[in-house]
């Protein structure tokens, strides 16, 4: 019997209607959701990242969202450890655990489980950098991981000392990265695991992420972004988000207003296809169309379908 956590996973492309689509399911399974929106953790930034309203979660209990000061980094490496206490903490209650949202890499993070012990290793070369580690501090190590293998160096936190070595060993041993390993494996799910997609017919996607944006700044998308440019922030991770950095340029003046949303549009829509790319890249996702699905009865068929999915895929059963 498998007695792995039970966690539903719903992904897909910004303006896809994931919020909406969340609620029902979280309402149907007794779930509680956990964002995985790597931007929705900060305080301040509701707007352009289509934050969750209170008034909207219907009492589903949200989480991981609003725990950063803008101004504070966050790693990937922070996101997983969170969400796997979360996971454990919500099951442990009974509830169902679903993870919500449209940040790739912070979600597979999560889910999956690489492999390493058949990468040969260095007894004294690890304890050589165990000692630099002492000495110097984790930064600098993390810092020489960076240079040989970014990918892998922004996955795990500078503190993570013993995975940083780790990854420093296996390229010191051979000259690959721990990334390379990772390509050539195929990753265990820690979890069961209901992976759902959403995605919708091009067209009617990119429409509604245009008029997502003018929604955006008719609720107040430039006095949120003026708050943070007035408290003077500019170099951190939050401000690189899509639908801030673009309303930057245009306090700096280097956009007029209307040339700043039209950037906003065709930047969001952007993301979108690559999100797209990348979970069907990275992922094994069960994918679910949602173009029928703007109307009450095209929802309602497309929610009963992915219910039915869930059931079967973690044999629970729902509300309905």
């Amino acid at each position: 019997m498998d007695k792995r956590e039970k966690v539903v996973v719903l992904i897909g492309p910004t303006a896809v209607g994931k919020t909406k689509l969340s609620i029902e399911l979280a309402k149907r399974f007794n779930g509680e959701i956990i964002s995985g929106d790597s931007m929705q953790i900060y305080k301040g930034m509701d707007i352009g990242t289509a934050k969750i309203k209170p008034s909207e979660m219907e009492g589903i209990p949200h989480h991981l969202i609003d725990i950063k000061k803008p101004e504070e980094p966050f790693s990937v490496a922070e996101f997983q450890e969170l969400v796997r206490l979360k996971i454990a903490e919500i099951s442990q209650r009974g509830k169902l655990p679903m993870i919500v949202g449209g940040t790739g890499l912070y979600i597979q993070s999560v889910i999956y489980d690489y492999q390493f012990s058949d990468a040969p290793s260095d007894e004294r070369f690890r304890v050589i950098l165990e000692k630099r580690a002492e000495a110097e501090g984790n930064e600098k190590l993390h810092q020489e991981l960076m240079e040989v293998d970014p990918e892998s160096a922004k996955k795990i936190h500078p503190n993570n000392v013993r995975r940083v070595i780790r990854a420093l060993e296996v390229y010191h041993c051979t000259g690959k990265t721990v990334s390379d390993y990772q390509e050539k494996q195929q990753p265990e799910l820690i979890y069961q695991t209901a992976i759902i997609g959403l995605t919708m017919q091009r067209d009617i996607l990119y429409d509604r992420i245009n008029k997502r944006v003018d929604l955006m700044v008719r609720d107040g998308l430039l006095p949120e972004v003026e708050n943070l440019y007035m408290q003077g922030l500019k170099d951190c991770q939050s401000i690189q988000a899509i639908g801030y950095k673009e309303i930057y340029e245009y306090f700096q003046e280097h956009l007029t207003l209307e040339e700043a949303i039209i950037q906003l549009k065709q930047n969001s829509r952007r993301y979108a296809k690559r999100q797209l790319t990348w979970f069907r890249n990275k992922m094994n996702v069960n994918w679910f169309d949602m173009t029928d699905a703007v109307n009450l009865e095209g929802f309602e068929k497309k929610l009963d379908e992915i219910s039915t999915h869930i059931e079967g895929k973690l044999q629970l059963k729902s509300n309905t």
